[in-house]
């Protein structure tokens, strides 16, 4: 039996354990940190509990696979819970914007903004499809290993205009600045600029309205959880809490792990779906391979890092959806001044994640679970002291939802605490503790990416947000998807 190592136990390399270990191939997972999950992490402080990462969960079917292939069933093991509005979107003038894929609720919602723009929307809604079909369904699950492979894929980029921005795209149908910022903010959830990613990404619209928004019971971890429990009944081995410090090499091929603990094992097959730079720079570094392409991946550009604020709450918030975007005063601006200036800006916007909505038993009762997300430069751009930023940002966070939304949520917190850019790099080796690998670029995307198979080490892999696909849990399954098939090809030649 052939046997294989994967590095990282987050969503894309647990994605792919469950599908080497269901096509045979005997699978260890080596994780450094005390639990499953790698940014779905979990904490649980004073009787709440606390998602570290992904909470919006799209495309279950891409979910539902990896049960499927051993004929067992994902609801079996986990229960996903639908949410309704999608998100609401609100602006510091008061607007509110409900997205869902309730047709008529959503006509209502736009028409309220701007009745010229319902026939606008339903053009780009064709667009989203078309996209989604040539970028999600044909390419998100396929390696892209040559330039030739790219040079395939053109006809069907060029068609949508791939060079152009999502905003720009989105513009171009609707012309209300709410509707273009709402229809528009999602390359944010996987790392992008709306206004530089490429408009291939307009495809997550469709993505949603066709499968929903959903939330794991329990949280996100728990759907972790659950994959756990699926790959170790199928025979896989997970260790815990002894990180990786090397990937042995002979020659032209990985011969094996070696762990913080000393324990090391040999593999016909290794992947990481650790952090890209981490795995040449360091688990690579006795390797020329490892060294030239750290060098590389050095000069490439980076996500940007977020800071979240996680917070406990008396009382009960029927009025707050599961799901907001507080938009700041700006837009671009706001965006260049994260992406390109590397300033920590005066205003920010928003997202909330209100879990107990959806799952009451996330908090005590009578009390709330909540955090709010900031994109914010990554360490590269924003070389700042966090543990000295971190108290006073977290402040100035908590005050604009209690000016918008909570009256006095300062009085009423029981616990929190935050995440910084810093705390990203430290848990997770995320170089420049960017919270998304890759800026999701087209010159960064599909070939142009880290390989899902490196091009010198032949029987060494990548899974996760750093290889095609990229970020976001359905894009990281995609790629576990990509690379399983690539491994296990392999293995059996």
């Amino acid at each position: 039996m052939s046997t294989a190592a994967v590095i990282g136990a987050g969503f894309g390399g647990l994605a792919l354990a469950i599908r080497l270990q269901s096509a045979g191939v005997k699978t260890t997972v080596i994780e450094g940190r005390d639990r499953a999950g790698g940014r779905a992490y979990l904490w649980e402080r004073d009787g709440f509990t606390f998602d570290a990462g992904p909470t919006v969960i799209t495309d279950p079917a891409c979910l539902k696979e990896l049960w499927a292939l051993s004929g067992r069933r994902m609801e079996d093991d986990i229960a996903l819970l639908p949410v309704t509005p999608f998100y609401r979107l609100n602006w510091p003038d008061g607007t509110n914007f409900d997205y869902s894929n309730d047709d008529a609720a959503l006509t209502r919602e736009i028409a309220k903004l701007r009745p010229e723009d319902v026939g606008g929307y339903a053009k780009f809604l064709d667009y989203s499809a078309g996209v989604y079909r040539e970028g999600y369904e044909k390419l998100g699950h396929v390696a892209f290993l040559d330039f030739a492979s790219m040079i395939k894929a053109a006809p069907a980029l060029a068609r949508y205009q791939a060079w152009r921005s999502v905003y720009s795209i989105v513009s171009s149908y609707v012309k209300d600045e709410h509707l273009r910022q709402a229809l528009s903010f999602h390359t944010l959830l996987v790392g992008g600029n709306p206004m530089t990613t490429s408009a291939i990404y307009a495809l997550i619209h469709k993505l949603e309205k066709d499968g929903g928004v959903w939330f794991a019971a329990g949280g996100t971890n728990r759907l972790v959880a659950a994959m756990v429990t699926q790959f170790e009944r199928l025979g896989g081995t997970l260790r815990l809490a002894d990180p990786a410090v090397e990937i042995e090499t002979l020659g032209d091929r990985a011969t094996g792990v070696r762990t913080a603990s000393g324990w090391r094992a040999t593999f016909d097959a290794v992947a990481s779906n650790g952090d890209i730079v981490h795995t040449y720079r360091d688990l690579l570094s006795g390797s020329a391979r490892g060294r030239r392409a750290a060098a590389s991946l050095d000069k490439k550009k980076f996500s940007p890092s977020l800071f979240v604020v996680h917070f406990g709450i008396k009382g009960a918030w029927p009025g707050i959806p599961h799901h907001m975007i507080l938009f700041g005063p700006r837009y671009k601006g706001l965006l260049t001044d994260i992406y390109d200036h590397g300033v920590l800006p005066e205003d920010f916007s928003l997202y909330l994640h209100h879990p107990t909505i959806t799952d009451p038993s996330l908090a005590p009762e009578g009390h709330s679970t909540f955090y709010a997300l900031a994109p914010v430069p990554h360490m590269g751009k924003l070389p700042v002291d966090w543990a000295e930023v971190g108290p006073v940002y977290a402040d100035r966070i908590l005050a604009e939802i209690e000016r918008r939304l909570i009256p006095d949520l300062r009085g009423r917190i029981v616990t929190s605490f935050h995440y910084t850019p810093a705390d990203f790099g430290r848990d997770l080796n995320a170089h420049l503790g960017s919270a998304f690998s890759l800026e999701p670029v087209l010159t960064q995307s599909a070939w142009f990416r880290v390989h899902n198979r490196d091009d010198a080490i032949p029987n060494l892999y990548f899974v996760g947000a750093g290889t095609h696909p990229g970020a976001g849990i359905p894009g990281v399954v995609g790629s576990a998807k990509a690379t399983a098939a690539l491994m296990v090809q392999d293995l059996r030649a």
